[in-house]
């Protein structure tokens, strides 16, 4: 075969995959959507009507007879004040999107420091999902603390190699398993990074939810770090959005290079009004999602154990927030297949989210308890576990 056949071949088979993929995901977000029953529900992937739902107890939370925003006025001001409040900071802007109030806050940080080295996980959100916007957009330099599944010691911090300006912690650190340090281990770290006489800024894209693993309210959580940045649509529901909370000064000059990466939107009401429904409605309810976590964790490591699969691991065992990791010893194909099929024949759905290879053999999901798994006892998990594993059996034999 000439190399330039070959090429079409390679090319024909990788469309194909592609497509098989898209194929995939639109049976698995079909068979979630018509169950009748699911552990979590996938809001994002919802119908418009249904997202545009969210803000039917806008009312309840801002005045809608008052004028729309104009580039940051308004119900954004009242957004950033409520956040700045919670987090017990001065001051709080609001972004259209994390990657680029973390971006701001450490170029603005590393003016003051005189030092662009950032040092964070190498698991970190900007190392693995950003294209290496800290290097290529905002001339940042960022050092890798470890690569170990686990958070940063105080050691790691006080030992690092060369200087850096700033440490950014990820809390919880989602790609190790929504992974969170001890509060001692916290305060250690950033004690360390003090010594250094270095920033600390926490990438708190889920900080909402660390409050019952740390033992402390939320402010004083925050009240750790000099700068903080939270989302408003991973663990609120919101349309998406997120601010950076920290003292005044670096707020408002946050804000001058908020408009210099193109941040200063015209209107952004619906997005804003949907984080502040989340605040009202979500917020509070988050410590008992993280709590029946804890049960839907224990009934997952339980039913696969009494369904004879020969290796299941829910991690970590005992969840710190309300999402955790499930790895079991199957092909990501095999896997995805079964929990399609699962939510099509049963309508019931167990797993919604996608499965990763991560080796062979190997493949691991996150599952994440929020009002939907409420309703799930341990025994429903366990019956659901049953079917999942009858259903994979099946996949495993064809």
């Amino acid at each position: 075969m000439t190399d330039t056949a070959e090429q079409g071949t390679q090319q024909s088979t990788r469309i194909t995959d592609d497509e098989r993929r898209e194929q995939r995901f639109e049976r698995r977000i079909g068979a979630f959507r018509s169950a009748e029953r699911v552990l979590s529900h996938l809001d994002f992937l919802g119908s418009l009507r249904e997202r545009l739902a969210l803000l039917e107890t806008a009312p309840d939370v801002y005045d809608l007879d008052e004028r729309a925003d104009l580039y940051g006025s308004g119900v954004v001001e009242a957004l950033e004040k409520k956040t700045a409040a919670l987090l017990g900071k001065e001051a709080a802007a609001f972004f259209p999107t994390g990657t680029m109030a973390q971006q701001v806050a450490l170029r603005c940080w590393a003016g003051r420091t005189g030092d662009p080295t950032v040092a964070l996980h190498a698991l970190a959100h900007p190392e693995v999902y950003e294209r290496n916007a800290f290097s290529q957009v905002s001339g940042l330099r960022p050092v890798q603390l470890t690569r170990e599944p686990r958070q940063p010691t105080a050691a790691e911090v006080r030992d690092f190699e060369e200087p850096f300006g700033a440490l950014v912690l990820e809390l919880p650190l989602r790609d190790a398993g929504f992974l969170l340090p001890s509060w001692d281990e916290l305060v250690a770290v950033v004690e360390a990074a003090r010594e250094r006489d270095a920033v600390v800024h926490f990438d708190g894209a889920r900080l909402w939810e660390s409050t019952v693993h740390l033992g402390r309210p939320l402010d004083e959580i925050a009240g750790l770090a000099d700068s903080v940045y939270v989302s408003f649509y991973k663990s609120l529901r919101g349309y998406g959005g997120a601010a950076l909370a920290g003292p005044r000064t670096l707020v408002e000059e946050a804000k001058v290079w908020r408009h210099r990466y193109g941040g200063m939107l015209f209107q952004q009401f619906p997005t804003v009004l949907s984080a502040l429904v989340g605040l009202e409605r979500e917020l509070p309810r988050l410590p008992e999602y993280v709590t029946h976590a804890r049960v839907v964790a224990a009934a997952l490591r339980e039913g696969f154990a009494a369904a004879g699969v020969p290796w299941a691991r829910v991690h970590p065992e005992v969840p710190h927030t309300n999402e955790f990791q499930l790895w079991l010893p199957y092909d990501v194909d095999v896997l995805s297949e079964a929990a399609i099929r699962q939510a099509e024949e049963t309508k019931t759905g167990l797993f919604a989210g996608a499965w990763d290879q991560k080796g062979p053999g190997l493949a691991c999901t996150e599952v994440s308890v929020r009002a939907a798994g409420l309703e799930w006892t341990a025994e429903d998990v366990k019956e659901a576990v049953a079917r999942f594993v009858a259903v994979l059996t099946e996949e495993v034999s064809r």
